[in-house]
């Protein structure tokens, strides 16, 4: 009986293993996917990142099937380009329940790029503990991804030569330089430079005098969550 068991666990172990998708990164191209402003991206994954759940957008945009995504780490779509000091301060945050606004630059399965900006959901349950994360996407405005490629490309360089805590001190000093704070500095890139229909933004573009309030009221409109 005991042998039997362990046949059957062993069994399992190998079954499990062989149905686990494996997915390689595809060949990076230089060639961008300009995404419907209208579209929502999706993504719902457990604690550890793991994607649990994704929309019929977000599986389109990825170039990935539903089998492929389901069950697979969610840096499936980072872009190498993307410094890994943004996923840090992104991961660090929701972890707390904090939310944060980013602008990110993904791979699809062609190896072709496109450009989003994120918002975080942390789900909890009954007692309070976070038992996933929602994140929305939508492209982000031009004129705010030509505003950090300049910085994501000095923050990449850094981390290749002197490593992720070298670059850390330089991001931490680049917003001091302009006295302000990451998310003042990402949001007002988005909120000046959106161009979304389904909200009213002209109440909020180049007021710098907004609340965290009427800020993240402008953001729950403009993700529809």
């Amino acid at each position: 009986m005991e042998l039997k068991n362990q046949s059957e666990s062993h069994w399992k172990i190998l079954s499990n293993k062989d149905r686990e998708p494996r997915l390689s990164k595809p060949e990076v191209l230089n060639e961008e996917i300009f995404l419907d402003k209208n579209k929502v991206l999706l993504s719902i994954t457990d604690t550890k990142g793991v994607i649990t759940y994704c929309n019929d957008d977000f599986v389109s945009v990825s170039g990935y099937d539903e089998w492929e995504l389901a069950g697979s780490a969610h840096n499936i779509i980072r872009h190498p380009d993307m410094p890994r000091v943004v996923f840090k301060l992104m991961w660090s945050r929701i972890q707390t329940k904090n939310n944060i606004i980013a602008i990110v630059k993904n791979l699809s399965k062609s190896g072709k790029y496109y450009w989003v900006m994120t918002d975080f959901v942390v789900k909890e349950d009954k007692l309070g503990n976070i038992i996933g994360y929602k994140a929305y996407r939508k492209p982000a405005p031009r004129k705010a991804v030509e505003a950090v490629i300049p910085l994501y490309e000095k923050l990449r360089k850094i981390e290749d030569i002197k490593g992720m805590s070298a670059a850390e001190d330089f991001l931490v000093g680049f917003l001091d330089s302009k006295e302000t704070t990451y998310d003042d500095f990402i949001e007002s890139l988005i909120i000046n430079n959106i161009d979304d229909n389904s909200i009213e933004t002209n109440e909020f573009k180049g007021n710098s005098g907004l609340t965290k309030k009427e800020k993240r009221s402008f953001f729950r409109r403009l993700f529809g969550n």
